[in-house]
C-alpha cells in the first residue's frame, strides 16, 4: 500500500510514520510538509533515507504541486496531518488557519477526487466540538460549536470532508483526538514547555484559575489508533480518540514538577486565553467496538517516558525558537 501523509514532519505526523514505518513492511509513505517551525526534517532524520519513505517540501494550498505527486505516484490512501494547530496563534493572527486548515484541505479533497484515491482520511481534534460540563462526554454526533478561531478552522475542514463523502462519494473518514503529547511535540505546548522550563528553573505558565479540563493520551496510542482506521474505518464515519484521562491544568502542572523535583513556586498564574474551553472529554466506545481499538500506555507510564525524552534531546529542543505561550 503506497500512502500520501500531508504534514509528516510535525509531531503526530512524524511520529505516526515512524510507526507505520515500523509496523508494516509492506507500505511505502510519501511525506508531503511545508517545514513550518514546528515541522523539521529532524523529526524524522533516523528514516529519511529508508527505501520505503520519500519526503516532498511544499504548501498543500498549491494544487498543482499536490496533484503532480498524487497522479505521479498513484497513492491508495491520502491521510491529512498539515495543519495549523495551536490556539494561542491563532487568536493572535487567524489567516494562517485559513488558508492551510481551510483552504489546503480543500485541495487535498479536490485532488483525492479527481485521481480516485481508494481513502481519504482527515486528523480533526475534540476542540470542533466546543465544551461540555461534567459529566457529560463529546460523542460522534455531538454538535460542532468552536469557539477558537484553531477550532472553527478545524470544524469547517470536517465539514467539507462530510460534503466531499455526501456529495461525490469520495471514500472519507474523520478521526477527533483528545489532546496529544509525547516526543517530538514543540515546546509551545503546554507538556514540553512545562518540561523544559522547569528543567531550567524557569516559570511555568498556567492560564486562569487552571482548572480548565483536558483528555490527554500518548501519541503512539493515537498512532495505533490512525493505522486501524487506515485499516478498518467505514467510509463517511467519525471516529473519537481519547485517553480516558482526564485532569485540570493545574493537576497536569503540579504533576510534571513533582516528577521534576520542583516546587511549585515555578507555577505563574498568567491572564487567561480568550474564549478559553473549560472542559474537553470524549466517549471513545465506537473506536473501541468499531476498530478494537485500545490505549496500551497508561497517562503516567507515558509522561514518564516523555519526560526522559526531553531530558535526552535537550539539544533537539534548544534548536527550536523560545516561546512562552501554551496549548
Amino acid at each position: 500500500m503506497h500512502i500520501v501523509i500531508t504534514g509528516g514532519l510535525g509531531f503526530i505526523g512524524s511520529n505516526f510514520i515512524r510507526h507505520l514505518i515500523n509496523e508494516n513492511k509492506d507500505i511505502f509513505i510519501t511525506n508531503i510538509d511545508a517545514q513550518t517551525y514546528a515541522g523539521r526534517l529532524d523529526n524524522l532524520k533516523d528514516i529519511e533515507s529508508h527505501k520505503n519513505y520519500q519526503y516532498f517540501k511544499g504548501n498543500i494550498q498549491d494544487y498543482d504541486f499536490i496533484e503532480n505527486i498524487v497522479r505521479t505516484y498513484k497513492p491508495d490512501a491520502m491521510i491529512n496531518f498539515a495543519a495549523e494547530t495551536h490556539v494561542d496563534r491563532s487568536i493572535t493572527k487567524s489567516q494562517p488557519f485559513i488558508e492551510t486548515n481551510i483552504v489546503g484541505s480543500h485541495v487535498l479533497l479536490e485532488v483525492a477526487l479527481k485521481e480516485k484515491l481508494k481513502k481519504y482520511i482527515q486528523i480533526s481534534t475534540d476542540e470542533v466540538y466546543g465544551s461540555i460540563n461534567p459529566p457529560d462526554k463529546f460523542t460522534e454526533t455531538s454538535l460542532i460549536k468552536p469557539n477558537s478561531p484553531y477550532s472553527a478552522s478545524k470544524a469547517s475542514a470536517d465539514h467539507l470532508v462530510r460534503a466531499y463523502n455526501k456529495t461525490y462519494g469520495l471514500n472519507t473518514v474523520i478521526v477527533r483526538c483528545s489532546n496529544n503529547f509525547g516526543p517530538y511535540q514543540f515546546p509551545e505546548k503546554v507538556i514540553p514547555l512545562f518540561i523544559s522550563n522547569a528543567l531550567e528553573n524557569k516559570k511555568v505558565p498556567v492560564y486562569g484559575d487552571g482548572l480548565n479540563v483536558r483528555d490527554w493520551i500518548y501519541v503512539l496510542d493515537f498512532c495505533s489508533a490512525i493505522s486501524l482506521v487506515l485499516e478498518k474505518g467505514k467510509n463517511g464515519e467519525v471516529y473519537n480518540i481519547g485517553g480516558d484521562c482526564e485532569l485540570t491544568n493545574l493537576d497536569l502542572t503540579k504533576t510534571i514538577l513533582k516528577k521534576l523535583d520542583k516546587t511549585e513556586e515555578l507555577i505563574n498564574y498568567v491572564e487567561d486565553r480568550l474564549g478559553h474551553d473549560r472542559r474537553y472529554a470524549m466517549d471513545t466506545t465506537k473506536a473501541k467496538t468499531e476498530l478494537g481499538w485500545k490505549k496500551k500506555h497508561d497517562f503516567d507510564e507515558a509522561l514518564d517516558l516523555t519526560i526522559d525524552w526531553y531530558k535526552k534531546n535537550r539539544e533537539w529542543v534548544n534548536r527550536r525558537a523560545e516561546v512562552s505561550v501554551t496549548k
